[in-house]
């Protein structure tokens, strides 16, 4: 089962249940050599609708001692697809990591970020 791991509102059941279906079973654990960064929403419209003026967003930066917290979640191949959609929306896409456990995981970046 693929592991996806979350730095943001994938952590929330709401969400999930909403992206997936279901609450998703998951562990805690980081992401090395990365760090937290924001991505303004451009869509005043969109910002009003999830009444935020930002996404949250990870960088990698290659630094040894950067890491970035959050839960590394079991989803079906099924369900990467719909958080492929959900994310694109956003202008996030999926990159492959190994996770601070040693587990291989996919995360989203924003695609200005994965450049």
């Amino acid at each position: 089962m693929p592991l996806l791991f979350s730095y943001g509102t994938l952590q929330e059941e709401s969400v999930q249940r909403s992206t997936f279906g279901r609450p998703l079973a998951g562990e805690k654990d980081a992401l090395p050599r990365f760090e937290q960064s924001l991505v303004k929403i451009d869509d005043p419209r969109m910002a009003v609708r999830l009444g935020k003026t930002h996404h949250a967003n990870v960088t990698r930066n290659g630094r040894e001692e950067s890491r970035v917290s959050g839960t590394a979640l079991e989803v079906t191949d099924a369900e990467l697809e719909s958080a492929d959609e959900y994310e694109a929306v956003f202008s996030y896409q999926r990159v492959a990591v190994t996770l601070a456990s040693g587990r291989k995981a996919w995360v989203y970046v924003h695609v200005r970020s994965a450049e």
